[in-house]
């Protein structure tokens, strides 16, 4: 792991029901945090990443990412490379483990998810099944 990783958000009081997990469940390298962190600023759509899995794409799970102002109740905190992640609960079943990063290379470029538990994942990464 490097060693220039953002330094974590501010402490924040978690709203009821929610857990604080940690970078077992899902990690973001420093590349990635620091990516997420120009977006959530140029986004304002909110101050944290939800990672989630739904069903669709070619392999039969998708990853899906969005900037949310708050977690809601069930959700699990995961505070990684200067960012807060928040998961649901049953999507943490699958994303358990899951190092994200991200490359601005001009191709295959973007954001890549490494899921220990996808037995195959499509040729573009964005679907994956168990």
């Amino acid at each position: 792991m490097s060693t220039d990783l953002l330094p974590p958000p501010p402490p924040t009081v978690l709203p009821e029901g929610v857990r604080e997990g940690n970078e077992n469940l899902v990690l973001l390298t420093a590349p990635a945090g620091a990516k997420v962190n120009a977006l959530i600023a140029r986004e304002r759509a909110g101050e944290y990443l939800r990672l989630a899995i739904t069903g669709g794409g070619c392999n039969g799970l998708s990853y899906k990412m969005k900037f949310v102002p708050e977690p809601k109740r069930g959700d699990i905190l995961v505070r990684t490379a200067g960012v807060r992640v928040i998961v649901d609960s049953k999507s943490a079943l699958y994303l358990k483990g899951t190092h994200l990063d991200y490359s601005s290379a001009m191709v295959a470029g973007g954001f890549k998810f490494s899921n220990p538990n996808a037995k195959a994942s499509c040729s573009c990464g964005e679907s994956f099944s168990v």
